[in-house]
Formats: structure tokens, C-alpha cells, sequence
């Protein structure tokens, strides 16, 4: 298996190296381009960071102060490394990690919900464009790569790290996509992943924004190794001295530092009958359903905590969530990607409904975490509405654009 990687593994780097280089060199330059000079600097240069060892280079996502959320200049800047480093024949494998108490806490939602008000729909989709392109750029990376998720992953946190190759949790990781609490959706490729998760553990997550600790998250496949904190300077630096491109050498060196993980008698992994007993259903109002009668009978209280989140989530982000999710578990991670982008420009729109930007206003900005869902029932939504969602922009709006003929996406 490993002689047929490299074997692909080169034939890819021959046949797509001066294509490859010619798309992202002119997608980059329109992007570049809109930004002011000290924007560029500062945003480009500081805000995403680069150790070089011998054979590697790991990206330092530098926004400790609002827990690496990423910006559109970040996601231009780690496309740029990331082309550079895949047809670079020196750099062997490509790591990334976050500074501070986080990995990555998803998009910087909070300027997106500014640059809505203020009118600035073009630079909303610029923001989507860049993410989503450099995640279906990752998401197809020839080399393998190392995510070192120490802290809080979640959103769009989740997209930059859980499609590639090797992501390793520890005692100090909290992962969730919470978007439905902020009137939105899963993105940033979670419709593929949440999806493919065990059983309907995949809803679960999406519906309700619930967390997953480090031992949980391998315990799901959402990571593939797990070790304390106190050991990832160990592995950082026998990482260094790596002098490879062989994920088995990789996978070994990782596996050399890691722990066996215990799931809390309160895990979520534990009541999975329970869950896919529920979260199999058609509808979000059978969901809740199916929850109110196992709470009635039981009185069970992971079933009470359940239903309060559901309950405090957007009604319409939550029957969108919930068929974005359906969808993603039979299509490619690019056909996901495409989708989702439609679903956001359809969410900032403000069109069908501001939740997105209420939800950032009650829970981010004014912080009074007390929105105004409009619909405010989920009755009150319409098979219309979801639809809409996903119904292809107008005709003066191209879908998002991915460099499919180029780079084949994963199932």
C-alpha cells in the first residue's frame, strides 16, 4: 500500500506541478490584490507563522488573541505556503498548529458580521472563497500532515485540520461545530465529515454544537492519535528530525509519544444506542420527539440537556444543518465545499432570514446570548426555505470554483 502512495504520490507531483502553480498563482494575485499593502504585511506575515526544519515546515495559525480565528488573509496565506510546499522536493511532510490556548476557533465570524452590515457582500464571498478553496487544497494534499490540535478546535478550526492525514488530540482539545447556535450551519467542509462519523454521531454533533474532548475525538476517528500536552515538545521536536515523506515513519513517531485514552463515564460515546435511536430520523421535529419520549420514560439527563440545546439553536439553521449533513454522506469532499458555499452566500444574504446575524450579534457581539430566531418555531419553517439554501445563486453569482481538474477529491 505504501509503494503504491509514493508511486501516486509522484506521478501526481509530475503532472500537476506547473498546472497546479499557474491557477493558484493567478487565484492569489486577485485575492492579494484587494487588500491594502499593511494589511498584507500584517495579516500575511504575522498572523500566519513558519518553522522550517529539514525536511518539513509547520504553519502557526497567530491570532492568539481571538483564538486563531481565520481571516481571508490567512486562508490566502496558508494557500500560498501549502502550493509551495507541495511541489517544494525538499519538504517532506507539512505540520500546523495554533498559538495560545487554541488551534483555531473557526472563522473570524464576528468581522464577517461587520463587513455584512457595512454592505461589504464582496469581500463576505471573497472570505468563503479563500477558506473553502484552501480547505479543498488541503483536504487533497499529496504529503502527508500533522495537525497538532492542542486547545479549543472548532468550525472552521475543524476544516483546516480534520481532512488531513494525521491529527493528534490531547487532554487539552475541545472540538464542536456550533454553528446551528449562531444561526448558521456546518461548514468549511463539516457536512463531509460530521457525515461520516459513526452511526448519526455526525447530527448529533451538527444539531446541537455539543463538544468532543481529546480521548472522544479518537475514540470517533475524528483524530488519529492522542497524547498528553505536556509530551507535544517532544513530539514537536522528534518531528523535526524527521528526514522523510513515508507517513508509515511519520505514523510511527507519532505513535511513540502517544497515550491510551479512557472516555469519562459521562461521554456521549457511551449513550451512542440512545443517540442513533433518535438522531436517525427524517425530521428535526422527530428528533425531538423521539428525545421528549426517552426523557418522559427515563428522565434520563442526557436526553434533558439534549433537547435544551436543540431548543436554543436557530429553528431554520437547524433543518438546514440537518439535511446539509444527509447530503455530504453521499457526496466528494469538492461537491460538499460547493454546497456549502451556496449555503453561506444564501445565510449572509439576509433574504430569508438574519439569523446568522443575529446569532453573532446575541452571542459574540452584544454577548446578551438571548437571539431573536426568525422563524421563531420550527413549524414556522418552510420547506421553502430550506430549499432555498440549497438552490443554485443567480445567474450573475458563479458557483464556488474548485481546482477539480487538477486535484481529484477523497470520498
Amino acid at each position: 500500500m505504501m509503494q503504491r502512495f509514493k508511486a501516486a504520490l509522484l506521478q501526481r507531483r509530475n503532472d500537476l506541478h506547473i498546472r497546479s502553480l499557474r491557477f493558484l498563482n493567478q487565484y492569489h494575485t486577485r485575492n492579494l490584490c484587494s487588500l491594502p499593502d499593511t494589511a498584507i504585511t500584517d495579516e500575511l506575515d504575522n498572523q500566519v507563522l513558519v518553522e522550517g526544519k529539514a525536511w518539513s515546515r509547520t504553519a502557526i495559525l497567530n491570532r492568539p488573541s481571538v483564538l486563531n480565528c481565520l481571516s481571508t488573509a490567512m486562508g490566502a496565506r496558508l494557500q500560498k505556503l501549502y502550493t509551495s510546499w507541495e511541489n517544494n522536493p525538499d519538504i517532506g511532510f507539512v505540520a500546523m498548529k495554533g498559538s495560545g490556548r487554541a488551534f483555531c476557533a473557526g472563522g473570524d465570524i464576528v468581522t464577517l458580521y461587520h463587513m455584512i452590515n457595512a454592505g461589504k457582500m464582496e469581500d463576505c464571498k471573497e472570505f468563503f472563497r479563500t477558506l473553502y478553496t484552501y480547505i479543498y487544497i488541503f483536504g487533497t494534499y499529496l504529503k502527508p500532515h500533522v495537525a497538532l490540535l492542542n486547545g479549543i478546535t472548532m468550525g472552521g478550526g475543524a476544516g483546516v485540520s480534520i481532512p488531513g492525514m494525521f491529527r493528534v488530540a490531547t487532554d487539552k482539545t475541545v472540538f464542536a461545530t456550533p454553528e446551528t447556535l449562531i444561526g448558521f450551519h456546518p461548514d468549511a467542509g463539516a457536512s463531509f465529515f460530521l457525515s461520516h462519523l459513526p452511526g448519526h454521531l455526525g447530527e448529533y454533533l451538527g444539531l446541537t454544537g455539543q463538544k468532543l474532548n481529546g480521548a472522544e475525538m479518537i475514540s470517533c476517528g475524528l483524530a488519529t492519535h492522542f497524547a498528553h500536552s505536556s509530551k507535544l515538545a517532544l513530539i514537536e521536536e522528534q518531528l523535526g528530525k524527521l528526514d522523510t515523506d513515508d507517513p508509515s515513519v511519520i505514523e510511527t513517531s507519532l505513535e511513540k509519544y502517544s497515550d491510551l485514552v479512557h472516555l469519562d463515564n459521562i461521554s456521549v460515546l457511551h449513550r451512542i444506542e440512545i443517540l442513533d435511536k433518535c438522531f436517525s430520523h427524517d425530521t428535526v421535529e422527530e428528533i425531538i420527539d423521539a428525545l421528549e419520549s426517552e426523557a418522559s420514560k427515563t428522565n434520563d439527563a442526557w436526553c434533558i440537556s439534549t433537547l435544551r440545546r436543540l431548543k436554543e439553536a436557530s429553528p431554520l439553521g437547524l433543518k438546514v444543518s440537518l439535511k446539509s449533513i444527509r447530503e455530504g454522506r453521499f457526496q466528494s469532499l469538492d461537491q460538499c465545499l460547493i454546497r456549502e458555499y451556496r449555503m453561506s452566500l444564501q445565510g449572509i444574504s439576509n433574504q430569508i432570514s438574519r439569523d446568522f446575524c443575529e446569532g453573532v450579534r446575541a452571542r459574540m457581539v452584544d454577548k446578551d446570548l438571548a437571539p431573536k430566531w426568525n422563524p421563531l418555531s420550527l413549524e414556522q419553517v418552510s420547506k421553502d426555505m430550506v430549499e432555498h439554501y440549497f438552490s443554485p445563486l443567480s445567474k450573475s453569482e458563479p458557483d464556488l470554483e474548485l481546482p477539480t481538474e487538477l486535484r481529484e477529491a477523497f470520498t
